[in-house]
């Protein structure tokens, strides 16, 4: 039997399980990698909340905005929306803001300017507009993050922080986030498919270098 003989809506179905398998993938690798919260000096949890911070608070809405302003499928947009409207309507830049202050880790100019070269990268990928590889990138994230919650929170609780309404609102509705941008992304890949000449993987690759950036630590002073 030759592949040929392959339905189109069997080799959509392939193609939606390999790209979900990638990203989750790349989600355990790098949660993997992270290292124990309680090895780490104060001053290096400090850092990774506040790079973190630095990163998420006024780029996440904008790195969504760009992916629903980029996409063609009419399936795709209310799930933006309804995304965009959650971050907005509960205001979940202050949410993280509060978090990252409880912690004592708000960035300083050197946490903006250690992730400042991987972040624009990230922020002009997404303003070329292309609806596909946006979306990737975003339901990758969103995956990310669900996972890095906890990880997020005990960092903080070793800070002496209490605070935890970021950490458990986006341990819970990221989950929903993710399966809402794998949907738009099969929907826009059916309207709007990505150029073959193009890395599907680019905006993934950018953002995953992003987050490595955020977490690195001097391994020197890692405790044994």
């Amino acid at each position: 039997m030759t592949t040929s003989l392959v339905t189109p809506s069997v080799q959509d179905g392939l193609l939606g399980t390999s790209l979900r398998q990638q990203i989750d993938s790349n989600i355990e690798d790098l949660i993997a990698s992270l290292p124990d919260p309680k090895q780490l000096t104060a001053e290096q949890r400090r850092g990774m909340i506040a790079r973190y911070t630095a990163v998420l608070e006024g780029n996440f809405i904008y790195w969504m905005t760009a992916t629903y302003l980029s996409v063609k499928a009419e399936e795709a947009r209310p799930i933006l929306l309804g995304n965009l409207r959650e971050e907005v309507g509960d205001c979940h830049p202050a949410m993280l803001r509060n978090f990252t202050m409880a912690a004592h880790a708000f960035p300083t100019d050197q946490d903006a300017l250690d992730v400042h070269a991987d972040l624009t990268k990230v922020r002009l990928f997404l303003g070329r507009m292309s609806g596909v590889q946006n979306l990737l990138t975003m339901a990758f994230f969103e995956g990310y993050i669900q996972q890095y919650m906890v990880y997020l929170a005990a960092l903080a609780e070793l800070q002496g922080s209490a605070e935890r309404v970021y950490t458990d609102v986006h341990g819970v509705c990221d989950i929903e986030h993710s399966e809402g941008l794998f949907r738009a992304l099969y929907a826009e890949m059916a309207v709007n498919p990505l150029d073959p000449s193009a890395d599907l993987f680019e905006g993934v690759d950018l953002l995953r270098t992003l987050l490595q950036r955020i977490n690195r630590v001097d391994e020197s002073k890692i405790a044994a």
